[in-house]
């Protein structure tokens, strides 16, 4: 099994909201996606290459929470210019940036999104 992960997706209730928040941290577009019944908008990924991506999905089965599984975004190469931007754009760091105890693992920091999602953002340093 090359990857644990295949797809996520992020819950939002304000979608245009959600969207700038991730596009302002992350310094990127998501790509808007035709889906039946649910409003999403996909990061940046080539699947031809083996990326894992996922979306911002709005929905009626799905809920914003800062319990549950957390996902880490990578913020490779310094996640520390992301962090920089997360409570401009309207959300909070609820972990600065912190080495993983592990050898090599690199940094991690949680943040909570402008829909009160819990997130983890990574980097290698």
């Amino acid at each position: 099994m090359p990857h644990a992960i295949t797809w996520f997706e992020i819950p939002v209730s304000d979608f245009a909201r959600a969207k700038s928040f991730y596009e302002t941290v992350l310094a990127t577009k998501l790509n808007p996606m035709e889906t039946p019944g649910r409003k999403m908008a996909a990061f940046p990924a080539d699947w031809t290459k083996g990326d894992l991506a996922g979306a911002i999905t709005q929905a009626e089965d799905m809920k914003p929470s800062s319990s549950g599984a957390l996902l880490f975004l990578n913020c490779a190469p310094d996640l520390s210019a992301a962090l920089a931007r997360v409570e401009t754009a309207g959300g909070k760091v609820l972990l600065p940036k912190t080495e993983i105890p592990m050898q090599n693992a690199g940094f991690m920091a949680f943040i909570e999104d402008t829909e009160g999602n819990r997130i983890g953002l990574n980097s290698p340093s």
